[in-house]
C-alpha cells in the first residue's frame, strides 16, 4: 500500500495546555479519508502542519513523496485546500477570483470551472463579500476541485452549510474523486456525514491518534457486548476492551477488534454472551473517545 500522506513521530507544541504527541498518520493514496475528532482535538493544526503552514517542531511528513515542508511548493501545487476559514479577496467578483486562482495552477480546468459555476449557481458579476456563507463554501470548494488536484485536503468544508448546500458540494467532490482517483482528507465534526462518504477514518482527540484504519474495519470491529454470568478470572480475551460496566446483574463490554468468531472465547472464559449490539460511526467514535480519555 502507498500513502499520499505519511507521518512519524509528529510533535507540536503551540503553548502550554495542548500539543501534537507523536503522531503517526498514514493516508492511502486514491482513499477518501475522514478525519474525526471533538472541537479543539488538533485536527486543523495536523492539517496545517501536513501542508507546511505551520513549521513542525520534530517527527517527519511526507505528502505526495516529498518530504514537508521542504518540498511545499511542489506538494501545494497539486493539492486543493479549503481551510476551516475562507481566504478569499472580499472585493473581488466571483469571476475575478476565478480568473486569479487560474493564474497559480497550470492544470486549471477553465470550462470545468465554468461548469461548476452553473451547478452551484454562482453568479460571476457578485462580489465575495455579498456572498452567503453557503455560497462561499461552494466557490472554495470550486477553487479547489477546478486547480485538477491529485489531493484533497478540507478543513471542515461543509460546516454550518444547509443540507441542500452540503449535498451539492459533496456530490461534486464525489463526482471529481471517482473520475480522477484523487486522494481526499477531509476534516468533520460532521459523523454521519463522514460514514457516507469515507473509506478510510481516523479518530483525533487532545492531539493524539485515537483509531487509524479501514471504515468498515471499525463499524464492523466496534461492538457492544452484553454479558451474563461473568467470571471473576477469564482468559485473555482475542479482541481489545475498551470499556466495560455492570448491567442488570451481568456487565456491557464495549469492544474493539470484534469477530463472529469470537463467541467461542466465552464458552471457556465462564461468562455467557448473550447479545451483540452493533454500533454507528457516531456511537462507536463518542464510545472509543469516552474510552481513551478514561484510560488517559
Amino acid at each position: 500500500m502507498t500513502f499520499a500522506i505519511e507521518t512519524s513521530g509528529l510533535q507540536f507544541r503551540p503553548g502550554r495546555g495542548f500539543e501534537i504527541s507523536n503522531l503517526n498518520m498514514h493516508v492511502p493514496s486514491g482513499a477518501l479519508y475522514g478525519f474525526l475528532g471533538p472541537n479543539g482535538a488538533g485536527k486543523t493544526t495536523t492539517i496545517r502542519l501536513l501542508l507546511g503552514l505551520t513549521p513542525k517542531q520534530s517527527g517527519s511528513i511526507t505528502v505526495l513523496g516529498r518530504s514537508m515542508p521542504g518540498g511545499s511548493v511542489d506538494v501545494m501545487a497539486r493539492t486543493g485546500y479549503v481551510p476551516e476559514r475562507p481566504h478569499l479577496y472580499p472585493t473581488l467578483s466571483v469571476d475575478e477570483t476565478l480568473r486569479l486562482h487560474s493564474a497559480f495552477h497550470v492544470r486549471w480546468d477553465s470550462a470545468w470551472a465554468d461548469e461548476l459555476k452553473r451547478q452551484f449557481s454562482l453568479v460571476g458579476e457578485r462580489r465575495v463579500a455579498s456572498l452567503s456563507k453557503g455560497e462561499t463554501g461552494k466557490l472554495m470548494m470550486l477553487l479547489a476541485l477546478a486547480q485538477q488536484p491529485e489531493l484533497l485536503v478540507l478543513d471542515e468544508p461543509t460546516d454550518g452549510l444547509d443540507p441542500v448546500v452540503r449535498r451539492d458540494v459533496l456530490e461534486a467532490l464525489l463526482g471529481y474523486v471517482s473520475s480522477h482517483s484523487a486522494t481526499v482528507l477531509i476534516s468533520s465534526h460532521l459523523v454521519h456525514e463522514l460514514e457516507r462518504i469515507c473509506d478510510w477514518i481516523a479518530v483525533m482527540d487532545r492531539g493524539r491518534m485515537v483509531a487509524e484504519l479501514p471504515m468498515q474495519e471499525f463499524k464492523d470491529g466496534i461492538k457492544r457486548l452484553v454479558i451474563a454470568d461473568v467470571a471473576r478470572t477469564t482468559k485473555e480475551p482475542p479482541f481489545t476492551v475498551l470499556a466495560r460496566k455492570q448491567s442488570n446483574g451481568g456487565e456491557q463490554w464495549l469492544v474493539r477488534g470484534w469477530t463472529n468468531g469470537m463467541r467461542d472465547y466465552f464458552a471457556h472464559s465462564g461468562g455467557t454472551l448473550r447479545e451483540v449490539i452493533d454500533l454507528d460511526l457516531e456511537e462507536g467514535f463518542v464510545e472509543l473517545l469516552r474510552s481513551f480519555r478514561g484510560a488517559a
